[in-house]
């Protein structure tokens, strides 16, 4: 056993020892300033540069590479797990120990990133990261630190806070709020040792069946690149503790999932993307350029992309990420995604070539879930079927990203993690994000906002005792939330109106039995509020056989109207006779036609956070005024998707036809018998109060090709109710030497304006925005003409022309 250790110990020293290849014969070397038998220490007694704070990330990167084995090296580039050495088995266990064999193993094999994702006591989690990180610190060579792994779409998932859904947060129009928003997120894991998230997520929402909609910021580029980019900064703003001034960043965000993963075809995850080179960089890559040049890590995507896999596609991995944008830190494949190549793809058929294909194409590292296919890596190397510098390159990577975080400094839990976990502070910035994210779709007649002063108001529908948090969120999450019915209770609690309660039927049965019951309550009421919609689970349930949901991870849909008796329900309320409002709680845009044209009100509340419930009362009843607007536009039914609004010109022909309540057939083309025409369309969102939009002024109405410019606005507050504003600005390229979109947004910006106020609003606009990938494969802004307007994708409020000379 014991003579074993030692020729494995010669065996990993043996690239050190050598000045040649293995074929060319080993000579011993004397240019190493470090000892073999002691690698983290200086031939000459200094401390070397590489445990030197103050010296230069890229120094220490350089320092520290040539002192490690190749399973060092491979080592660095596999994800590890938690579960190695400790016991989340029960999420309510806080026995504190831990397995040292477990622990020894992990570490010599996969100690790059270790996953953390659970569910456990706060105290337990940060005893076995503490137990990891010093047996890395301190019982290893050359002492380096694991990045510790969670999870963070919208709220830290170890029973942090929860925020809405991304897609909800998209809808506040509000970078500055997300900013904040992401700290917070940063400050709950921060002090529990974690330091590498994996969000935002950037996919764009275009094929609307797909069921991590949900997850994404949306269906346009410039309004998600804005999103994640305030996502990433508010997350990895500032330092850890005790770390140096070289440290540039406390967290690490983990832009996902490079790239075009949102599109799959037929709206089944993971299924191929169909495209070419001008729609990857003219729409999908656009956020990513945005939003994670300075992200910390990026995460790969699942699928294929005109037939290449995206963990193997050189030309996005290397050409353009790292050569073309200079991207220098950790990107990671997805869970079990290189074994794909083997099982799915059909590109490889061993675990050899699958790792050799995603190193030497992607320069990144493997996460979990699958094979480990990296750990055939050194056989290779030493086979020479894969040549070592990919993986010094990768592991470069890896060392970056840690260096930026100071982690040899620090890598530990905080003594006062409490402290930052679920404050007070948290939870208004929270209120106001939830009461931002709702959007007022249809308000006929001033239906809404309702009056405290009514007698009573029905609360219909499966929605409305139940607290409907989007995926990516801890088991049990929800016990934390706010359901609407207990957020009514709360706002009404000091009035005389009365709450009528009544389902009316499940989510997912098509029972009707319930329905009279919410009709007498209904017909009792001065006024119904019907909540209906999709829903998703936590990453319990939703990966558990036997349970269901309609949105979420590989939870995709063939029809985007609402499920089981839902609508007749809403039908059946509405025919009483009494106002009623309908709100959509939902994770991505329910397609059905007779509620926008039939209800009184309709309010869209994408999944909320944990005080949804109470926002959407705030809402109803006044005490907020609206001013969400839609992320993502609302098809008419799935038939006529896709239904993004910046569609190329000539992508959307209309001669509607229509199919009338009473079932008479009205005759179209485009479509038959519907309309490609989105119910409510992106950037669309309705307010109690009215604006009005005055002097519409181009910084220069001629620029030059590589001129930046200024759009300004005067906005009117006419109405009688202080309000907040979405300036938007899109702009179309009218005469192109490619096919450009219809139109796209270019800028915005949210205002607070008080009733009967007006504000200067100045929205600058990048040339970049004005650029188009040519025939010759580059970027170009093409002298000419651009329309450029104030309004929302579907409303023109003012408009004028801008010249590129």
């Amino acid at each position: 056993m014991v003579a074993s250790a030692v020729v494995h110990v010669i065996l990993a020293l043996l690239p050190l020892l050598a000045t040649g290849t293995v074929a060319s014969g080993i000579e011993v070397r004397d240019d190493l300033h470090f000892p073999l038998h002691a690698r983290g220490t200086n031939k000459d007694g200094l401390k070397p540069l590489y445990k030197d704070p103050s010296a230069d990330i890229e120094a220490r990167v350089n320092d520290l590479l040539p002192r490690m084995t190749l399973e060092e090296k491979v080592a660095q580039l596999i994800q590890g797990d938690m579960n190695g050495w400790m016991d989340f088995s029960d999420p309510l266990d806080d026995i504190k120990t831990f397995n040292q064999t477990g622990l020894e193993a992990m570490m010599s094999q996969k100690a790059g990133a270790i996953w953390g994702g659970y569910q456990t006591p706060w105290d337990k989690f940060v005893f076995g990261v503490t137990v990891g990180q010093r047996f890395l610190m301190e019982n290893t060579t050359l002492g380096i630190p694991a990045l510790i792994q969670s999870e963070g779409l919208h709220g830290f998932t170890n029973n942090g806070t929860i925020w809405p859904s991304p897609i909800g947060l998209a809808a506040s129009f509000n970078p500055d709020l997300l900013k904040q928003a992401a700290a917070t997120i940063a400050d709950e894991a921060e002090g529990l040792g974690i330091s590498h998230i994996f969000a935002p997520v950037l996919d764009l929402s275009r094929e609307l069946r797909w069921g991590r909609v949900e997850e994404n910021f949306g269906e346009d580029p410039f309004l998600t690149g804005e999103m994640g980019k305030a996502y990433v900064t508010g997350l990895q703003s500032g330092r850890r503790r005790n770390t140096s001034s070289s440290a540039i960043a406390r967290m690490a965000a983990t832009c996902k999932h490079f790239a075009a993963f949102g599109s799959p075809q037929g709206g089944l995850n993971i299924a191929q993307v169909t495209g070419g080179e001008r729609e990857l960089r003219s729409a999908y890559l656009k956020p990513f350029n945005r939003a994670c040049v300075e992200s910390l890590s990026i995460m790969t995507a699942y699928s294929s992309y005109d037939g290449i896999p995206a963990i193997a596609n050189k030309h996005l991995l290397t050409d353009i990420l790292r050569n073309e944008w200079g991207y220098k830190y950790w990107v990671t494949t997805d869970a079990g995604s290189v074994d794909l190549l083997i099982t799915t793809h059909g590109t490889c058929d061993t675990r050899e070539c699958a790792a050799k294909t995603a190193l030497e194409n992607g320069l990144s590292g493997e996460m979990g879930g699958g094979t480990y296919t990296y750990l055939t890596l050194p056989d290779q190397v030493r086979a020479g079927t894969v040549d070592v510098k990919f993986i010094d390159e990768t592991v470069k990577t890896m060392l970056r990203t840690k260096f930026a975080l100071g982690l040899f400094e620090n890598p530990y839990p905080y003594d006062d993690y409490l402290s930052t976990l679920r404050t007070p502070e948290t939870r208004q910035l929270l209120h106001d994000m939830e009461r931002e994210t709702i959007v007022l779709l249809e308000n006929r007649q001033n239906t809404l906002p309702l009056s405290k002063s009514i007698n009573s108001v029905a609360l219909i529908g499966p929605q409305v005792d139940r607290v409907s948090f989007g995926d990516y969120v801890f088991f049990n999450a929800s016990n934390n939330g706010v359901s609407p019915l207990a957020g009514f209770m709360q706002l009404l609690s000091n009035t005389s109106v009365q709450i009528n309660y009544a389902q009316g039927c499940q989510l997912w049965s098509n029972d009707p039995s319930e329905i009279p019951a919410a009709v007498a309550a209904a017909k009792a009421s001065d006024a119904a509020i019907v909540m209906v919609g999709t829903w998703s689970l936590d990453q319990t349930l939703l990966w558990t056989p036997g349970t269901n949901a309609t949105t979420g991870e590989h939870v995709d849909l063939s029809d985007l109207g609402l499920v089981g008796a839902q609508l007749q329900l809403v039908q059946a309320v509405k025919a009483v006779g009494k106002p009623t409002i309908v709100v959509l709680v939902s994770g991505k845009p329910v397609a059905e036609p007779w509620i926008q044209e039939h209800a009184d009100a309709v309010v869209q509340q994408f999944y909320p956070g944990e005080l949804g419930g109470l926002a959407l009362a705030e809402v109803i009843f006044g005490d907020v005024n609206p001013s969400g607007k839609l992320p993502v536009s609302f098809p008419r039914s799935v038939g006529t998707t896709p239904v993004f609004y910046n569609y190329l010109k000539g992508s959307r022909s209309i001669d509607a036809g229509r199919v009338l309540d009473d079932g008479t057939l009205m005759f179209g083309h485009q479509y038959v018998l519907d309309s490609p025409v989105p119910l409510w369309s992106f950037g669309h969102g309705l307010s109690y109060t009215t604006f009005n939009y005055t002097d519409l002024a181009l910084s220069k109405s001629t620029i030059g090709a590589n001129e930046d410019f200024t759009v300004s606005v005067t906005v009117h507050n006419t109405g009688d109710r202080d309000g907040k504003e979405v300036v938007e600005v899109y702009m179309t390229d009218l005469v192109s030497s490619v096919v450009t979109p219809d139109q796209q947004l270019v800028g915005f910006q949210k205002i607070d304006l008080p009733a009967g106020t007006s504000k200067r609003v100045t929205i600058p606009v990048n040339s970049t925005e004005l650029a188009v990938w040519t025939l010759d494969n580059k970027w170009v802004v093409e002298p000419g003409q651009f329309a450029v307007k104030i309004g929302t994708s579907d409303q023109t409020f003012l408009n004028t022309t801008l010249v590129v000379r």
